[in-house]
Order: C-alpha cells, then sequence, then structure tokens
C-alpha cells in the first residue's frame, strides 16, 4: 500500500460529515509532500517548532492542525499561520494565543480538549470547567475563536470503553450547541479519532479525524531529521 492509495481509501471510507488530517508528526518532507501530491491538504503535527520548520519547507496551501500539548511559550511560533489549536488545555494556554494572536494581525482558532480517558498521560478540561469557561463569556480574548471540542480516549483494546467516551464527549458538545454562547464560540468541529479508533470515532459524530500509521506507516523516531523519540499516539 502507498501513502496515495491510504489517502484514497479513508477518504472514501470516511463520511462526508468528517475531514481527515494527516499526523505527520516525525515523517519527512518528502512523504508529507507525497500526500501533499495525493491531494491531502490538512496536516496535523504535535510540535510548535516542527509544525514550524515544515510550513516553511511545504506548499503554503497546506492547513496546519496543532494536535499535541502545546506550551504557553510556543504558541508564537505558530499563531501567524495556524489553521486551528485543538489542544487548548487551560485558560493561561487561550490566553497566551489571544495575545499571539494579537500580535500576529489574526484570529486564532481553536478547540477545547476534553479529558475522557481514564489514562493520567493525557490532558484537558473536564465537562464541568468546559462549560464553567464558556458561561464566563471570555469577553477578555478577542483574538480567538472556540470552534469545538477535541478529545483522545483511552488507550485500550476495550471497544465499549472507547465508544462510551467518545459518546460522552458528543453529548458535551450537543448540549454547548444548543446553549447560549459569546459570538466568538462555536459548536462546529468535533475533533475525536485516531487511527486505531477512528472508526468508532465517526459512529459516533466526529467531523475531524487525526490518523498518521494508516496513512504513512509505523513511524521511524531515529532516521526523522526534525524529531525523534516522541510517544506514539496517532
Amino acid at each position: 500500500m502507498t501513502i496515495k492509495s491510504n489517502i484514497k481509501d479513508l477518504n472514501e471510507e470516511l463520511p462526508k460529515a468528517a475531514k481527515l488530517i494527516a499526523v505527520s508528526k516525525t515523517q519527512p518532507i518528502e512523504k508529507i509532500q507525497e500526500a501533499y501530491d495525493a491531494g491531502q491538504r490538512l496536516f496535523g503535527e504535535n510540535k510548535a517548532q516542527e509544525m514550524m520548520a515544515k510550513h516553511a519547507a511545504l506548499p503554503q496551501d497546506i492547513e496546519w492542525h496543532m494536535i499535541g500539548h502545546l506550551q504557553t511559550n510556543k504558541v508564537k511560533y505558530i499563531a501567524p499561520f495556524v489553521a486551528l489549536i485543538h489542544s487548548v488545555d487551560s485558560l493561561k494556554l487561550l490566553e497566551e494565543i489571544d495575545k499571539q494572536g494579537k500580535k500576529a494581525g489574526r484570529i486564532v482558532p481553536c478547540l477545547l480538549q476534553v479529558y475522557i480517558a481514564k489514562e493520567e498521560t493525557k490532558f484537558g478540561f473536564d465537562a464541568e470547567e468546559v462549560i464553567s469557561l464558556l458561561q464566563s463569556g471570555l469577553s477578555h480574548v478577542k483574538n480567538i475563536e472556540i470552534k469545538g471540542l477535541m478529545g483522545m480516549a483511552t488507550l485500550t483494546q476495550n471497544e465499549d470503553i472507547i465508544r462510551k467516551e467518545f459518546q460522552a464527549l458528543k453529548k458535551l458538545f450537543d448540549s454547548l450547541g444548543l446553549a447560549h454562547l459569546s459570538a466568538h464560540v462555536t459548536m462546529k468541529e468535533l475533533s475525536m479519532g485516531m487511527s486505531a479508533d477512528y472508526k468508532i470515532a465517526v459512529q459516533e459524530g466526529s467531523t475531524l479525524v487525526r490518523i498518521g500509521t494508516a496513512i504513512f506507516g509505523e513511524r521511524n523516531y531515529t532516521t526523522n531529521r526534525l524529531c525523534s523519540h516522541r510517544k506514539k499516539y496517532f
């Protein structure tokens, strides 16, 4: 199987409501270009400086998505161009994105990351924190747009656990979509599902799936020039 055929197969399999994000973290420029030549335009990275380097080296119509944990001191590297930050997991980070968005002269689209997994390694708000944050109005942040939610399910073979976690996130997403929120908050995107669980995610309403291994194959962490020794999530 080739990168081109993998992308073709995934796009044919996914419902129209779900968009494919090719997770290109640790992948060399050549493989990302191959995916681009196959028609892929949405790519996901989990390190800001790696994303910045790839943004400079690859076609400028690529939409770059930040899908990994983002430190506040790294926001400045991606704020001028990032298409969507999936992993906003604190008010402090949201305020820094707002600050860097103002400097860049743009509104930065974001998703709030919700902690749905039974694992200590995941980041995110709990459901009550999300509701409280959005009900506060966030009137002091002007250069961000919250477009929805993101969640990562427990890394397990138990599909019932995964499904229940995705269902809980979808229920929160739907309830917020019916609420009266501020003008810069819209529940349009629900980012959930990776190579191992995207089929369940789309069944439960995901609009963005983050897939790496099923497109590029297993990663070689020791030979990639841009990064190495990363924990595999996607």
